[in-house]
């Protein structure tokens, strides 16, 4: 479901991202666009560390704790959004001009897998009449397993991103 940013949806979250960091008197630093470049460029969902090793493996010379600190002040100002799938764990991605989807999550290989159900907006629209409630978003997500954990095609990306963890 998701594919990258367009460039004009990039220099629009730029343009916020600058906004927010001068009225908040943050530093608008290139490394700190750099972050925020690579995420609308990317599919899908990521962990803080994949974003840090994505960016070490092209060849951008950012901090760890950079890529740490850029992502809390992006949830901040609602240009990326966070999520906690029953792991410690965060992850991320990008909000702005990114259509609402809910998740299904593998519970053996990590895999999350966007859905959109039209539905799901009718049950929201009409718990909003029913109850008179002004509802401000929704978070939606599935817990289970691949139909074939032995053919799972996604374990192999998890396997990659425990070695490159390790290796750190």
């Amino acid at each position: 479901m998701a594919t990258p940013a367009l460039q004009e949806t990039i220099d629009e979250v730029k343009e916020l991202f600058r906004t927010y960091l001068k009225t908040n008197g943050h530093r608008q630093t290139p490394e700190r666009f750099t972050v925020l470049e690579e995420i609308y460029k990317a599919d899908g969902h990521f962990d803080a560390d994949d974003m840090y090793f994505r960016m070490k493996e092209t060849g951008y010379r950012v901090s760890r704790a950079t890529v740490y600190n850029t992502l809390d002040l992006l949830v901040e100002c609602g240009l990326v959004q966070r999520h906690q799938f029953r792991q410690n764990q965060s992850y991320y991605e990008r909000a702005y001009a990114y259509r609402q989807h809910d998740h299904m999550i593998c519970d053996d290989c990590g895999a999350i897998i966007e859905f959109c159900d039209p539905r799901i907006f009718e049950i929201q629209s009409m718990m909003k009449k029913l109850y008179d409630f002004e509802i401000s978003g929704h978070s939606l997500h599935f817990y289970g397993h691949c139909s074939d954990p032995s053919t799972c095609t996604r374990k192999s990306d998890l396997k990659k991103k425990e070695q490159r963890q390790d290796k750190e």
